[in-house]
């Protein structure tokens, strides 16, 4: 079989070093070449012809957003982008995201050359995966040590008993992975300003949920903010669960509120959108609206299947729109989902839910 091709684009020696060491290692990918700027990295591209790169945001001559620019204009091809860990990397990557980039890496911001290796796994998945969206790719797994995987049981505990007060008061439960910052900003682009309170869980790091909340709420005619503890779940605003915190939804009288939880990741995240959706179903129940979006994996999937049989109405994003269609395909699969649709037109269907509802 042909190993994965990746090109490492960095002006850091010591970040195209431990990448080419991390890749190496796997068995069914291999670096090709490393260029120190953008202007090498193109001439290699034409010589290499590499499934997948990955690509510095700050580099000299040319950063690595107009190259990215150029390469998708150009010559559009997979790109993981490499950042630091801060406000102003955070809001480059999320731009990068927009131009086209599959997915980022953060770097470590303290002794990369001892932490950069913890990376290694999240480092080969999103590589394996970007390669199988745009170009050929052989997904051949091997053994791991990974971390165990906790269901939203260790958060909230599942009950099959259902208490839903009388109320008009709706909420919109929306959860997202891979290629999700990019589908909850076309979604939230077309929903009108007075639309019922809206609860997001995207898997992000923390300082980059911040820049997300900053940027959709530039965009969008809601209200949009990075969620605080018990916070008030109003009509016309939307809440994005920060990037290092479980969000629920709780009952506070006759209100919905905001609770944020560090406990345990579930599904391996934190935030994890199985746990959004599972308080969402025991407190909200067929006063909801679940929506699953582009995703790799499967969190959120039995959650929003507890959604829709506590009565919510349910949409998933389809296949051909989804980067990847992990969540998504998985929730259809549990018999869980009302509706499978494509990007564009979940806001009119939402929309049109919300009003017969009513």
């Amino acid at each position: 079989m042909s190993k994965i091709k990746v090109l490492i684009i960095d002006d850091s020696a010591l970040i195209r070093q431990m990448l080419t060491k991390i890749i190496n290692s796997s068995h069914d990918m291999e670096v090709v070449g490393t260029a120190g700027d953008p202007y090498i990295a193109r001439r290699k591209i034409k010589q290499l012809n590499p499934d997948v790169l990955t690509l510095d945001i700050e580099m000299p001559r040319m950063d690595g957003l107009d190259f990215l620019s150029n390469l998708m204009r150009l010559r559009p091809m997979p790109v993981i982008m490499i950042s630091a860990l801060t406000e102003k990397g955070a809001n480059t990557t999320l731009q990068a995201l927009e131009y086209g980039a599959i997915d980022f890496i953060t770097k470590p911001q303290l002794d990369i050359s001892n932490t950069f290796g913890n990376y290694a796994e999240e480092i080969l998945a999103k590589l394996r995966l970007a390669a199988k969206i745009k170009v050929h790719a052989y997904s051949v797994k091997k053994k791991l040590t990974v971390p165990p995987k906790y269901s939203a049981d260790v958060i909230i505990k599942h009950t099959s008993i259902q208490q839903h007060f009388e109320t008009t008061d709706k909420i919109i439960a929306i959860g997202a992975s891979t290629g999700g910052t990019e589908a909850i900003r076309a979604l939230l682009n077309q929903i009108p300003p007075d639309t019922a309170g809206i609860v997001i869980s995207q898997h992000i790091p923390i300082n980059f949920s911040r820049s997300f909340a900053i940027r959709m709420n530039q965009i969008s005619a809601m209200t949009v903010c990075e969620t605080k503890d018990k916070q008030a779940i109003l009509p016309g605003h939307v809440y994005i669960a920060p990037g290092d915190s479980h969000l629920l939804v709780k009952r506070y009288g006759a209100r919905y509120v905001c609770s944020l939880n560090q406990g345990e990741a579930v599904n391996r995240h934190r935030p994890s959108v199985d746990v959004l959706f599972r308080s969402v179903a025991q407190n909200v129940g067929p006063n909801a609206i679940g929506i699953i979006l582009t995703g790799m994996g499967d969190d959120g999937a039995r959650g929003i299947k507890e959604m829709h049989d506590a009565g919510a109405v349910t949409i998933a994003q389809d296949k051909k729109t989804s980067v990847v269609w992990g969540m998504p395909g998985e929730a259809v699969k549990r018999g869980g989902i009302d509706h499978v649709l494509p990007l564009h037109a979940i806001a009119d269907k939402l929309i049109n839910i919300l009003q017969r509802k009513k």
